[in-house]
């Protein structure tokens, strides 16, 4: 069962599959300026939105059939290309038009005894991308 997805990079559950995201934060914050006055309160100014954020956590694990490198390098691709992708989690598609990968961290947490990764968990930031 596909529960969404960022960009080309599917997040779903099944016999052979479990790729899903864990500790979803969605933030966002307004730009204030603040003007300085003589004698008296300071002035402040609403001058803006910044570009909402979202973080979360994926657990990729071989045993739930998905090659932790394999999916960072998805990440990696996404994110060095600059290339904003929609996300969209159940129903709903987040944000006003997309996502830019601003940033991933992959702690890896089990190892085969040849080396290569077992388990890993990967840190994805994103920022909105509202076109122009």
């Amino acid at each position: 069962m596909v529960i969404g997805c960022l960009g080309d990079i599917v997040f779903q559950v099944s016999e052979a599959t479990v790729r899903t995201l864990d500790n979803m934060t969605w933030s966002g914050s307004a730009r204030y300026a603040v003007h300085e006055r003589h004698l008296t309160h300071a002035l402040t100014e609403f001058v803006g939105l910044d570009p909402d954020k979202i973080t979360f956590d994926i657990t990729l694990c071989t045993d739930l059939g998905v090659d932790p490198i394999t999916e960072v390098v998805k990440i990696w691709n996404i994110e060095r290309s600059g290339k904003a992708v929609p996300l969209t989690i159940g129903t709903k598609g987040y944000g006003k038009y997309r996502w830019n990968i601003t940033k991933h961290e992959m702690k890896a947490t089990a190892h085969f005894i040849n080396g290569d990764i077992h388990t890993a968990t990967v840190s994805v930031s994103l920022q909105e991308y509202l076109g122009g």
